[in-house]
């Protein structure tokens, strides 16, 4: 029982770090390096990385970074200690990194592309306008929430027992 506890945490840790870096890499590069371009440029960019994100190697960690760290705290329910305080913790902020995605950026991503094809939105500064600003800053608290899950995983497995 042992082996199966480290390795769904060691997993747990893998799946939200993964999850970390990609809202983290959103936060430094991609939304800073699309924030310098032309309005037509950044919704039809914002648009494709949308529908394109949407693919199994993306679901697999968003769903595996919150379905391991509840797998590791049912396992450690029986255990106690550190490690399921630590988990516990992981899966909190997790849950909080996916009410962000789903109650803010999901819907803005759906509103960006509601507005249809670069080529025929008629204002699309208004249309950039509505989405940036606000998806950067619920994106930049959404890569602080799992990064503080990825912490607390990194704490669970420094602190369990072999």
């Amino acid at each position: 029982m042992t082996l199966l506890r480290t390795a769904v945490l060691a997993g747990a840790t893998l799946a939200t770090g993964l999850m970390a870096g990609l809202f983290f890499a959103y936060s430094c590069s991609v939304m800073p390096g699309l924030a310098g371009t032309d309005d037509r440029s950044f919704v039809g960019t914002m648009q494709w990385i949308n529908r394109r994100i949407l693919n199994g190697w993306f679901l697999a960690a968003f769903l595996g970074a919150v379905l391991l760290p509840a797998l590791a705290v049912a396992l450690h329910l029986t255990v106690g200690g550190r490690v399921l305080a630590w988990a516990g913790a992981a899966l909190a902020f997790y849950l909080a990194t996916l009410m962000i995605t789903m109650r803010c950026n999901v819907p803005l991503n759906d509103q960006l592309d509601a507005a249809g094809p670069v080529d025929r939105i008629a204002d699309l500064a208004a249309v950039r306008e509505r989405f940036e600003v606000t998806w950067v800053r619920w994106n930049l608290a959404r890569t602080v929430t799992n990064v503080a899950a990825f912490a607390c995983l990194i704490g669970a497995l420094l602190t369990r027992r072999a």
